[in-house]
């Protein structure tokens, strides 16, 4: 069975350079696309969600069986403001419907599949035609030419491989933009920096926590001068912008965060520009909307609330008003850069993993702000725990060699420093234990910041 091609003509790629505000260049890999006006957007969006909600009713049971619920037929459904009838999707459907549930093609047409890294129950598996490949890769080609990037840089991708998107989807938008790429995967850090600085690559792509690790590692052996890194893409976890600044001074580079997730087509979904105040959604190819997690209401722009995304050009795995369990912020706002598609914050924490620590809502990130604010490493764990019916949270941070001392008048005078910055912008006390340098286990991948003893969620 052939497929009709939901996301039609395929436009003109490669790097396109137009003069912005009559002083500088502005590099795109698809302008016609990424600078189309908000009424040709929706036209696409609406147009294309049409198509792909008619083929997944009449393909796809599961889909089919959640819309009669809610009594929606796919004549129901003309436009993007049409969108909210629709049922939402959740991660608890994917694992539910695994391995086959949700293909919305022929098997015979698919020719690939990609996994989340979880590793409880079912997990999530996403396939792909070679269109959607196709797709996908342009999608990381916009991102690696938004952060600088020609067929004259040499693309280092450290994201890993096989199962996981964040290699691939990389390797293949550096692929479309023409730069030399060195598919590293993840680990090894000796090869890394050395074929970092044999080959002079120019752009990183790696989480960020293994972007702070190689900069360390690069400082310790003195080869900051053999660097030749000019920006890097980094994402898979959350980070702040105190974590990008460090990183950025460390390694000379401008650091570009990107945004994906394996069930929606991988990195690539959003990415950042020269602005760096947040990142483009790929709005040809999703529709992004927020959303009230407790209601499910949908919010204007500018309220933060939980991240929901629908695929409309995805052939063989489309997902339909997916909640991501991010929360984040979309605006419209006209960008310097001069692309229009809308943008989205970084997450700014997660609607399921947020910690309640004595009544009190706790993200991960507002500790590494003031960590990095108080000049510490992004090297520390979160340890929460419960002992005689109270909540218990201690923060690990490692020292650097310059703040390390035997005298334990010095460190308890800075462990209570930190304790005071913590309870100012927690509101409660966070027992601090500085350790020494190294002493916390790095990480090659994303980084294992919180330790929950609690056992709360259970059975």
């Amino acid at each position: 069975m052939l497929i009709e091609r939901i996301g039609g003509k395929i436009p003109s790629s490669g790097i396109h350079s137009i003069e912005r505000n009559g002083t500088c260049m502005e590099h795109y890999y698809q302008p016609e696309i990424e600078c189309a006006s908000q009424e040709q957007i929706r036209a696409w969006q609406g147009e294309r969600l049409a198509k792909t909600v008619k083929r997944v009713y009449e393909n796809v049971e599961f889909y089919r069986k959640k819309m009669d619920e809610v009594g929606v037929k796919p004549e129901d459904i003309h436009s993007v403001e049409d969108l909210h009838k629709l049922p939402f999707l959740t991660k608890d459907d994917l694992r539910d419907a695994y391995p086959y549930g949700l293909l919305a093609a022929p098997l015979s047409d698919c020719v690939r599949i990609q996994s989340t890294s979880g590793t409880t129950g079912r997990r999530v598996v996403a396939f792909y035609t070679q269109h959607d490949l196709d797709l996908w890769e342009d999608c990381c080609a916009r991102a690696i030419v938004a952060a600088g990037g020609t067929n004259e840089d040499v693309v280092h991708v450290c994201y890993g491989y096989g199962l996981f998107t964040g290699g691939p989807g990389l390797n293949g938008g550096s692929h479309k933009v023409g730069s030399l790429t060195l598919p590293m995967s993840s680990g090894n850090t000796e090869r890394q920096i050395q074929f970092m600085c044999d080959l002079g690559s120019t752009i990183l792509c790696c989480t960020p926590s293994y972007a702070a690790y190689l900069a360390e590692s690069i400082w310790e052996r003195g080869l900051q001068d053999k660097i030749k890194l000019k920006a890097g893409i980094f994402g898979a976890e959350a980070w702040t912008e105190e974590m990008r600044h460090d990183i950025e001074e460390k390694l000379g580079i401008t650091a570009f965060d990107i945004y994906g997730l394996t069930e929606i087509s991988g990195p690539g979904v959003s990415f950042e520009c020269s602005e760096q105040t947040g990142m483009h959604i790929n709005e040809d190819h999703f529709i992004a909307e927020v959303i009230n997690p407790k209601t499910g209401e949908v919010l204007p722009d500018g309220e933060k609330g939980e991240l929901v995304f629908t695929s409309i050009t995805k052939e063989a795995f489309p997902l339909i008003r997916y909640r991501t369990r991010d929360i984040c912020i979309l605006s419209h706002k006209k960008c310097s850069c001069g692309r229009t598609h809308v943008k989205m914050t970084k997450p700014l924490g997660r609607s399921d993993d947020m910690l309640i620590v004595k009544g009190v809502n706790v993200f991960p990130s507002q500790i590494e702000t003031v960590l990095l604010n108080q000049g510490y490493p992004a090297n520390y764990q979160i340890i929460v725990d419960r002992q005689n019916n109270s909540d218990t949270i201690e923060v690990q941070v490692e020292m650097t060699q310059e703040m390390f001392s035997d005298n334990a008048g010095i460190v308890a005078k800075r462990e209570k420093t930190l304790v005071d910055a913590l309870k100012a912008m927690l509101g409660i006390y966070v027992k601090v234990k500085l350790v020494n340098p190294k002493s916390i286990a790095r990480s090659e991948g994303k980084a294992v910041r919180v330790i929950d003893r609690r056992n709360l969620y259970q059975g």
